[in-house]
């Protein structure tokens, strides 16, 4: 496991071992069993190598301690403060969309301002678990209302693919997968956006109603989580990219 998440991380054992501060044949000795690591040193390792919590659970497991990472529900008591948290944020975002996502881009939470991503969307889409990767590029829901499609279309794969390279998450690849399948009749989805001289952010133009609404998106995360789900946790927000976006939302 250990040798798994260096090579996912390109990082040698010698550069691996200069971080931890350990030599190179320790590094060596222990991915090859030869050595067995004290926890302290799983959690250092991990630590290094930006191992997702959950996944430093299951190091601390197949090195032979207890997992030390709690998992809870977001509906749990102990997760109030996140829960305010988050309503706070959603709230106070309006009257422009946001909604939180787990790891695998599920809907955990939206702002009534969000409707608009649902609206017209097939019964079986919103279904629970509801995806909002598959939302965003299904073509009988966000999928069919892009204007810019391929651009965004190909920035979502692009990022979904590093995503489940880095976390380690196979319900990612198999997502990014369904994803890459789905057809567009009579849209080219090899055009590449050139930026001009003006461009600072590539919006989402979606088709809503009689209107174009042109949004850009910022996505935030707990800076200091030390709880499995609260690390997994993403705040996407979604900002009008002009003016007549924004009168539009107001």
């Amino acid at each position: 496991m250990l040798r798994g998440w260096r090579q996912r991380r390109r990082i040698s054992q010698l550069d691996l071992a200069i971080e931890a501060d350990v030599s190179a044949r320790h590094i060596s000795f222990l991915e090859t069993g030869r050595a067995r690591p004290s926890r302290e040193m799983v959690m250092k390792l991990a630590e290094e190598l930006e191992v997702p919590l959950r996944h430093r659970n299951r190091l601390l497991v197949a090195a032979g301690f207890a997992p030390v990472f709690a998992e809870r529900e977001v509906r749990a008591p102990e997760m109030g403060v996140v829960r305010q948290a988050l309503d706070t944020i959603l709230a106070g975002h309006e009257p422009y969309p946001a909604l939180v996502v787990d790891a695998s881009w599920n809907l955990v939470a939206a702002n009534p301002a969000a409707g608009m991503f649902m609206a017209g969307v097939p019964e079986e889409l919103l279904r629970e678990p509801v995806n909002v990767m598959r939302l965003s590029l299904h073509p009988e829901a966000m999928g069919g209302r892009l204007l810019n499609l391929a651009e965004v279309r190909a920035h979502l794969l692009h990022r979904l693919r590093r995503q489940a390279e880095m976390s380690g998450n196979g319900r990612l690849t198999e997502l990014h997968d369904e994803l890459a399948g789905y057809r567009y009749p009579g849209v080219d989805l090899n055009v590449a956006h050139v930026p001009g001289p003006g461009d600072i952010l590539l919006p989402l133009r979606i088709r809503h109603g009689d209107r174009v609404l042109s949004m850009f998106t910022t996505i935030a995360t707990f800076g200091t989580p030390v709880e499995v789900t609260a690390s997994e946790l993403a705040i996407e927000t979604f900002w009008p990219a002009d003016e007549e976006t924004a009168a539009a939302f107001r």
